[in-house]
């Protein structure tokens, strides 16, 4: 599973909109169609395996879908996502199963929402809009999964505040948009960690030291929308009016498209949001 797994994170081909099938055969769907209290769970850095553990202390899940979506901009060693994956079945307690990680993601999808329209995106909106953006495909990402899985809830790792520092991606107006995305297609995503601002809190629910940023790929985009002192001073207007009038649009129809079968014409897609 981990070769497989290290050679599609490195090749990144088009697999939306669900894992390859030899990863995720049809018989491991219809069983996990069947059984109750599952949930698709990022898998990525320290959020997200503390997310996966809190939502299972609050909702009682059964068994947890461990999904990592690659992106245009990832960096570092493929190994730290296994580690996770193994981290986050150490601290499960017992009788809660963690199915083998699953990868996927498509390059075309990131691109229409973060790359070919970055420069008319950034003059429209007054800012660099990447890291929203690209969060927004992660999260858009696991909802064709999540409907073949019967409408599973999907958990991911996002917080308001990290002590005390706001990140674009994921401030209120940000998460918002992500969950109206996925209030759209009849789902919940549920962020166990949207109230949570304390480091320290992340590592209790851990139950051990884990860094932020620790033990996870690097984004080359990091912290790309903030001023060189590290203040970050986008309006927050102006986040509420990219999604609402581009990101969220684009993320619904390639999502739509996907559910009834077909392959989106991502670029096409976006240009038209943007030349209406």
């Amino acid at each position: 599973m981990d070769k497989q797994a290290a050679r599609i994170f490195r090749d990144k081909p088009e697999t939306l909109p669900l894992p390859p099938a030899a990863m995720l055969p049809p018989e491991e769907i219809q069983r996990l169609r069947r059984a109750s209290g599952v949930a698709v769970v990022e898998l990525a850095g320290r959020d997200s395996v503390a997310a996966a553990l809190k939502a299972v202390e609050e909702m009682g899940l059964k068994i947890l879908v461990p999904t990592y979506v690659y992106t245009g901009s990832e960096h570092g060693a493929w190994d730290e996502v296994p580690q996770a994956w193994q981290r986050l079945r150490g601290r499960l307690p017992a009788g809660v199963e963690l199915t083998p990680l699953l990868v996927m993601g498509s390059p075309r999808f990131w691109r229409a929402l973060n790359g070919r329209y970055l420069q008319e995106l950034t003059r429209r909106f007054g800012f660099s809009p990447v890291c929203p953006g690209c969060h927004l495909y992660l999260h858009a990402a696991r909802i064709p999964l999540a409907k073949r899985l019967g409408g599973v809830v999907v958990v991911a790792g996002e917080r308001l505040s990290h002590d005390g520092r706001d990140k674009l991606n994921q401030v209120a107006p940000a998460q918002e948009a992500y969950q109206e995305l996925f209030r759209g297609f009849g789902l919940e995503l549920d962020l166990p960690l949207a109230q949570v601002s304390s480091g320290r809190e992340i590592e209790n629910i851990l139950g051990l030291p884990w860094p932020e940023g620790g033990y996870q790929l690097g984004c080359v985009f990091s912290g790309n929308y903030l001023e060189p002192g590290g203040a970050l001073e986008v309006p927050l207007d102006s986040l509420r009016s990219y999604f609402q009038r581009f990101a969220l649009p684009l993320a619904q129809e390639v999502t739509a498209a996907y559910l009834e079968g077909q392959t989106p014409d991502h670029l096409s897609l976006a240009g038209g949001l943007l030349s209406a």
